[in-house]
């Protein structure tokens, strides 16, 4: 058997594994209710790939909460937050205020009006096609924050190249996520009609798309997802 073969056979056992694990603890196939419940099946989404996304620092797992290995493994300086530095936080790539706040509840109340009232906005804040891991230091920092460039700042969190300039109320991801950043926002734009990107940031998002190809794990992630939700990312999911 050629090494060809049995790399894409242990591959395929490898995923087989995860997927089966993944229905196992969703008990239910189908979309998460909640977001509480979409937290706990991202972590078996990620069960063979723990790694933040923005800096790609390993992470273990500790009962229910994931926390982050040695920071200085991954280059990782901490900024302010020492606390929020050392636990991993599920982090909306599109924030719940981006997709909240075009909503009428988000009016009434905010968040919690939503997460109470708003069925649609569950089913957003839900879904894992839009939940990464991610240092809780970087996203308390990008916050609501619109990705762009920001040439402008230096380095704020050691060798994690990411920026956050809080006056403008921007954020500059790696160049490494910035494709996989724009295909959820364009998937988040074109799934809930609820939901639309501003003229300026579409552009934005649709450059990074055609920039940065689709990597391999964001296949395998795609794939995962889909088993669950029911559908994958079309801008994954059709790119080869």
């Amino acid at each position: 058997m050629g090494m060809t073969l049995l790399r894409r056979i242990l591959i395929v056992f490898v995923a087989s594994s995860a997927t089966a694990a993944i229905a196992k603890t969703a008990d239910i196939p189908g979309p998460p209710s909640s977001f509480s419940k979409a937290k706990r099946i991202a972590a078996q989404v990620y069960a063979t790939h723990t790694k933040t996304f923005y800096c790609g620092c390993d992470y273990n797992t500790k009962g229910k909460k994931l926390i982050p290995a040695d920071l200085k493994s991954c280059g990782y300086e901490i900024r302010k937050q020492v606390k929020r530095a050392n636990r991993i936080e599920w982090e909306h790539v599109v924030p719940a205020w981006d997709f909240g706040h075009q909503l009428q509840c988000w009016q009434n109340g905010g968040r919690k009006n939503c997460k109470k009232k708003s069925d649609v906005f569950r089913r957003m804040e839900a879904d894992l096609h839009n939940l990464v891991p991610s240092i809780g230091e970087i996203n308390g920092d990008r916050s609501n924050f619109r990705f762009g460039v920001l040439d402008y700042i230096s380095d704020m969190y050691g060798q994690c190249d990411f920026k956050v300039d809080f006056k403008q109320r921007r954020a500059e991801p790696p160049e490494a996520q910035r494709g996989k950043i724009a295909r959820t926002y364009l998937y988040m734009d074109d799934h809930y009609s609820e939901f639309s990107l501003g003229k300026q940031q579409r552009r934005l998002m649709e450059s990074w798309n055609k920039m940065y190809p689709v990597t391999d794990w964001e296949r395998e992630r795609n794939q995962r997802i889909a088993s669950i939700m029911g559908w994958g990312n079309p801008y994954i999911s059709q790119t080869r």
